[in-house]
């Protein structure tokens, strides 16, 4: 049985119990106890601690996000580090947990696989019943384990919290990799059964509410927020939304006579698909030049991203020019997967 040690964070007081091969943040959060956190792969520096009492083995963590600097200060990735000994934490950056948000404890769950679907290119619509629900927050993710590897990818749910005992997910085929090509986009069938563990991440942390909000969406970065979307305009006071959606060619978009339809039934809803690369009756052009067209000015808007990296980058920086608070930009990245990086986000 491998040691344990405890590990306390001091600015909630509360402590958990961590074998010495496990992160720290996954035992904080298998307890109850959040922290801050988004990739959990030791890239995007969001769980960093602050190391008051105790020693940590960093792992994996790498000098791009944890520098040599920054580990002679005592700061370490909580998605990464072990613990040696017990230790006393503290989140690197005050961060406010929000208080009205519910926190739902990571947890390990199986389920089986009713619907496998393509619908778009090189994009499968996979939904999984849970044998035990899985309680979430908008814009959420878990963590599906590809059968007979120790090999994980991470997959956002598209579905509001509401239905916590039927997950789905919204899948990019990556060319050879092995959870795509080597197993949902080959040998995975409806009645499979599937292992995951969940929820994890804060992209829905901060729900949109009060002034309206843009969410901006490349490729599968459409899955947390149609989960966002969904649960906000189940509400009694949605703000208005505005929903693009962005691809190269009209194979690349999907869900649109969904979103259509919501936008028929919600008329605080606007959806914009737009594509960058095909001639169409639509909007046309990158999808953040199109949100540029359509606001003169986004000063006390909120806006979500989700996409990869460069949409992200893009994105930023267009709603910056008109005038949007840097606090109020919400952003997930979904780097393109590969077997050296643990996901599919």
């Amino acid at each position: 049985m491998n040691d344990t040690h405890e590990v306390r964070i001091t600015t909630q007081d509360r402590s958990a119990r961590c074998p010495a091969d496990q992160s720290v943040l996954e035992a904080l959060l298998r307890d109850d106890i959040w922290l801050p956190h988004s990739c959990t792969q030791g890239t995007c520096g969001t769980c960093k601690v602050r190391v008051l009492e105790g020693e940590v083995d960093h792992r994996d963590s790498s000098e791009y996000t944890l520098t040599s600097h920054e580990r002679a200060a005592g700061i370490a990735l909580g998605c990464q580090a072990t613990p040696c000994s017990d230790l006393a934490l503290e989140p690197a950056e005050r961060v406010d947990p929000g208080d009205a948000v519910p926190r739902h404890p990571l947890r390990d769950h199986g389920g089986t696989v009713v619907l496998l679907d393509d619908i778009a290119r090189d994009v499968r619509r996979l939904v999984v019943e849970l044998d035990e629900p899985m309680g979430f927050n908008a814009g959420q993710y878990a963590e599906i384990r590809v059968p007979g590897t120790e090999v994980s990818r991470q997959y956002s749910m598209a579905n509001p919290p509401s239905r916590s005992d039927r997950l789905e997910f919204h899948v990019k085929r990556t060319p050879g990799g092995v959870a795509t090509d080597g197993w949902m986009f080959a040998g995975l069938r409806p009645g499979d059964r599937v292992e995951l563990k969940g929820p994890l991440g804060d992209f829905g942390s901060n729900p949109p509410s009060g002034g309206a909000a843009i969410m901006i969406a490349g490729g599968t970065g459409l899955a947390p927020l149609t989960s966002i979307v969904r649960h906000v305009l189940a509400g009694e006071s949605a703000p208005p939304l505005y929903l693009y959606h962005g691809g190269r060619e009209q194979r690349d978009l999907y869900d649109a006579e969904f979103f259509r339809e919501l936008e028929q039934h919600h008329e605080r809803f606007t959806y914009r698909p737009c594509l960058s690369e095909q001639q169409w009756d639509g909007a046309m052009g990158a999808v953040t030049d199109v949100v540029l067209d359509d606001f003169a000015s986004c000063k006390g808007l909120s806006a979500y991203l989700c996409g990869p990296p460069g949409m992200i980058e893009a994105g930023v920086k267009a709603l910056k020019r008109r005038r949007m608070a840097p606090r109020r930009i919400f952003r997930e990245e979904f780097p393109d997967a590969s077997d050296n990086f643990a996901g599919a986000r």
